[in-house]
């Protein structure tokens, strides 16, 4: 998993994996912009996504979609960019004092840490992290999962064909949308989790991850209780007010827009990027928020 390092030249091709489908796109070569994409549904009890092994429960119909999707949109591309549902990454942040400079002795320090935090054995974990250092102080952005898990959905492409070069999570693609100079906070939810992510001057300043209790059937009270603490800490922490909180996934911005405003001042806007309806090759409409994670990863 190499979901935070930086390549010299990123891939073209992405696909994202979700809980009931796949959805491939191919960015243009010449501009920031995309090309073309697609999607194709899965079937109940195709995948299971979380940290528990095994997630793949239908290797066959997986690779079936995978093929499908990929090979309208890949062209001679074989480098793809995968983007998971968040529930089958751990996305954290760690604070530190001091951090070695070496690579080969960060990640010993950083999975030390982890492990506390982690309901799995860190030391067998796939782990990619992102380190920065300012004002004495020194911030890693670790992104981290079972190992198993991984190599479950590298598979699959490799299967068809394709080589897994970049793996991330759903959220922290879909940051590729969000300008981070200013405070922003963006909420995503999916049937499992609640993601919530702040940044500014281009840095990751907070992540949480919170079980979503109700399946997708809550309410904007419910997202409002749950971001509002969020919010909080953020301003308290880094003395600066939030301005703008991108809705995404499965949350209903038309309720918990006016009243995320109401409550913190801040613009509420959605989570998604703009679509032409001939980059479709569907034929089905698509919910642009459904795109926020596999554009981010391609074009942010």
């Amino acid at each position: 998993m190499a979901g935070l390092s930086q390549k010299t030249t990123r891939p073209r091709l992405a696909c994202e994996i979700t809980s009931d489908g796949v959805i491939a796109a191919r960015a243009s070569e010449k501009a920031p912009r995309l090309e073309v994409f697609t999607s194709r549904r899965l079937g109940e009890g195709v995948i299971a996504p979380g940290l528990n092994v095994p997630n793949v429960l239908n290797p066959e119909a997986l690779r079936t979609a995978l093929s499908s999707a990929l090979g309208a949109v890949a062209g001679k591309s074989r480098d793809v960019i995968v983007v998971l549902p968040d529930v089958a990454i751990r996305l954290m942040l760690i604070d530190f004092e001091a951090l070695p400079t070496k690579p080969d002795e960060i990640e010993p320090v950083i999975r030390f840490r982890l492990k506390k935090s982690l309901p799995f054995d860190v030391d067998q974990a796939t782990l990619s992290y992102s380190v920065t250092r300012s004002n004495g102080m020194v911030r890693a952005v670790a992104a981290v999962s079972p190992r198993e898990i991984i190599e479950e959905y590298e598979k699959a492409f490799r299967d068809i064909g394709y080589e897994p070069g970049v793996v991330l999570p759903s959220s922290l693609a879909a940051l590729g949308l969000v300008d981070g100079e200013r405070p922003t906070l963006v909420l995503k939810v999916d049937p499992m989790n609640i993601t919530i992510t702040a940044v500014e001057h281009q840095e990751l300043r907070l992540v949480r991850t919170l079980e979503n209790p109700q399946s997708g059937n809550f309410s904007a009270e419910d997202l409002s209780e749950a971001v509002l603490p969020s919010i909080v800490f953020f301003e308290d922490t880094f003395a600066a007010h939030i301005e703008k909180i991108y809705v995404g996934g499965l949350a209903p911005l038309a309720e918990v827009g006016p009243l995320l405003h109401q409550q913190t001042g801040a613009q509420v806007l959605e989570l998604a990027p703009e679509l032409v309806a001939e980059q479709n090759l569907t034929g089905e409409t698509v919910s642009p928020a459904t795109m926020a994670g596999i554009v981010g990863a391609l074009l942010g």
